[in-house]
């Protein structure tokens, strides 16, 4: 169980909502005022991407939303402040796949989502960290920090550092979150990928951030496409 009792104290300022099980954090989340952190040890119904299902074994994971202000890039932002707490917490450095992927031995070991809601960004964030094994159907795309690191870590121990690494990340300006997700991906340039666009699928060479975030995909041809949304993946996989 996470000790809410310590979360709480290191965190005095933030109204800290738990549930036992909960068909979403994100929902739970909507409505609540700014600051507010909702975490569920265990998510019926959690959210992904694209109106995917995010896989929330009980205990086993971190299934949080946040309350923010919206702001450019949030949810690159919040890529890296996860991957630094990660990386703080347990010593595992996860690569970043744009934009909204965390991902271990080419396999997703955390996700991010960001829905505005009455004018607020509600910001999932889902993180699987002690799962031994996952559903067929996403085993050969997921993986846990335990199964990476091959030991048992304290999911506490990672909420403590990621709250404060979103604080400093998200009043971060633009700029300096694109130069800082571009350092910590491998996916942001010179990345052979395939990406699923509404009018087909491409495969190219990444080939940097735009100002504004979004990722360019230059195709074998030589002509330069911009992609807006996710569905991002190494060629071949």
């Amino acid at each position: 169980m996470i000790d809410l009792a310590r979360l709480r104290q290191a965190f005095p300022d933030r109204r800290i909502l738990h549930f036992d099980s909960i068909d979403s954090t994100q929902r739970a989340a909507s409505g609540c005022e700014a600051g507010t952190i909702v975490l569920a040890d265990c998510q019926l119904a959690g959210l992904g991407r694209h109106g995917h299902a995010w896989h929330s074994e009980p205990g086993a994971g971190i299934y949080c939303s946040i309350v923010l202000a919206p702001s450019p890039v949030l949810t690159l932002a919040l890529g890296i402040a996860t991957a630094e707490a990660i990386a703080q917490a347990t010593g595992i450095r996860c690569d970043l796949r744009w934009p909204n992927d965390l991902m271990l031995d080419n396999r997703k070991a955390a996700g991010i989502l960001v829905q505005v809601v009455n004018g607020l960004a509600i910001a999932g964030i889902g993180i699987n960290v002690n799962h031994t094994a996952f559903p067929d159907d996403i085993e050969g795309e997921a993986i846990s920090l335990r199964q990476h690191g091959g030991r048992e870590f304290a999911r506490e121990d990672i909420l403590f550092a990621l709250f404060p690494a979103i604080e400093s990340l998200t009043g971060e300006d633009t700029e300096t979150i694109l130069r800082l997700f571009t350092h910590a991906s491998s996916y942001v340039a010179g990345r052979r990928v395939t990406v699923d666009q509404p009018g087909g699928t491409i495969t190219g060479t990444t080939a940097g951030l735009n100002a504004d975030g979004f990722l360019k995909v230059r195709q074998d041809d030589g002509t330069d496409t911009l992609i807006l949304a996710g569905g991002v993946r190494a060629a071949g996989s």
